[in-house]
């Protein structure tokens, strides 16, 4: 598809808030929420086929409006206590949730079900580029509703300081369920996250000016990095990870799981295909979540983040050099290690001198994984069907992130949604191993 070819118009901007008045709400920002104030909105992307817009829109508004009186955190604002502590903060004469409307009725839904990304997609996206930090001035939740020829593909950015991964899918799978009549399985959102964290952690930060300049935060001209939805069918993902379970570990350690065995497959082959030296390291992080990791356990219904990163480091000669059970051990012990103690830790570290991150954090040669097969998220339907497609957006892309997606044929399938180098990115194209072409 051609580069900016979606000839979009943008036809209004309104909000909306919850349905009944909740009056002023405060809600403390924590350890496990602060470290993000410096990431970048978090972008999903979502297709529909569908003929009637209009009515598509008013109901999802109409839904919005409802699901916001219990998520109202996402509808307010972030701002600071006297003492110059973060937290969200609801009131009624906010302006609320964010939404903007146009038309791009030139260009189908299967037009931008491809596998890789184009900057025509981020047209489709609000807030490209913007800093969470920057919720203490404009709304947490942003969305775009775009009218395409055959159906609506609807762009959301979430503050990514108030919520995870988990809990936008949450919401999500709320809204979803409100505007389409079904009985909600989700429980209602824990809103306390002091229960989780109670440290009052005091962080000198200032809001960037409005549009100034983001190439000084040294995220922005970067080399020009290439966005890919690499497609692992069932059969694939049963044979990789039947392939590294096949001689067990002699300690006695469990079998791999799915995601070990896929992150040492993918962590291997990226490595490879950046022609790395042998002596060269290379990191894997995963964001984990820590709902059932801490002491005393939270609720999966916890509204906030309850994730933090973990890493693995090793050389990029070990890594090639063994077979893939020695990838996937070094990411099962590094998960397994991060247990409420090792959690506690983290945060006391990071409370004792606070650290705001940026993506250069991530590690050198580094491979991250977000988000997770496990977030339902073709069962988002209001109404009108199944997403036809679900991605991300630009925010919080850099060289090596990836996101995992459950596939959209269900079962065991997954989507590998990766950011690279465009060298690299062309050699794991050809890389037959990497895409298990044979099966």
């Amino acid at each position: 598809m051609a580069e900016s070819s979606l000839n979009l118009k943008i036809t209004g901007k309104s909000h909306v808030k919850p349905k009944k008045n909740i009056g002023r709400k405060e809600y403390q920002l924590v350890t496990f929420d602060l470290p993000y104030l410096a990431f970048y909105y978090n972008q999903k992307l979502l297709f529909y086929k569908g003929g009637d817009f209009e009515g598509m829109v008013e109901k999802v508004k109409e839904g919005l409006s409802v699901v916001l009186e219990e998520f109202h955190q996402l509808a307010g604002k972030i701002g600071k206590d006297e003492e110059g502590v973060f937290r969200v903060e609801y009131d009624d004469d906010m302006d609320g949730v964010e939404v903007t409307e146009g038309v791009a009725e030139d260009v189908a839904v299967e037009d931008l079900a491809v596998a890789e990304s184009s900057s025509s997609l981020l047209e489709l996206i609000p807030y490209n580029g913007i800093l969470n930090l920057e919720g203490m001035h404009r709304p947490l939740l942003a969305i775009q509703l775009t009218k395409l020829k055959d159906g609506l593909a609807m762009g959301l950015a979430f503050n990514h300081a108030v919520l995870d991964g988990t809990s936008t899918w949450q919401f999500m799978s709320s809204w979803a369920e409100i505007c389409s009549g079904a009985p909600s399985t989700v429980a209602p959102p824990f809103l306390d996250r002091t229960k989780a964290r109670n440290t009052r952690v005091k962080l000198d930060l200032s809001v960037p000016e409005p549009n100034g300049p983001s190439s000084e935060n040294g995220e922005k001209p970067k080399p020009k990095l290439r966005e890919k939805i690499f497609k692992f069918s069932e059969s694939a993902i049963d044979k990789i990870k039947s392939t590294v379970n096949e001689n067990p570990p002699s300690d006695g350690s469990k079998p791999f799981s799915t995601f070990q065995a896929l992150s040492a497959h993918v962590w291997r082959h990226i490595t490879h295909a950046r022609n790395l030296k042998p002596e060269d390291y290379t990191v894997f992080t995963v964001f984990v979540d820590c709902r059932k990791r801490i002491d005393p356990p939270m609720p999966e219904a916890y509204f906030g983040n309850l994730i933090q990163a973990i890493f693995t480091v090793t050389a990029a000669g070990l890594l090639s050099a063994h077979p893939s059970q020695f990838g996937a051990s070094m990411v099962q012990k590094a998960i397994e290690a991060h247990n409420a103690k090792a959690i506690d830790e983290r945060n006391k570290e990071w409370e004792s001198a606070p650290k705001i991150f940026q993506f250069k954090d991530a590690g050198v040669n580094c491979v991250a994984v977000g988000s997770s097969p496990r977030f339902k998220v073709y069962d988002i339907d209001f109404g009108w069907g199944k997403p036809e497609n679900v991605r991300s957006g630009t925010n919080n892309k850099f060289d090596g992130m990836i996101y995992l997606y459950p596939g959209k044929s269900g079962g065991r399938s997954i989507d590998v949604e990766l950011t690279l180098d465009p060298n690299a990115m062309e050699i794991l194209e050809q890389d037959k191993d990497f895409l298990l072409l044979e099966v």
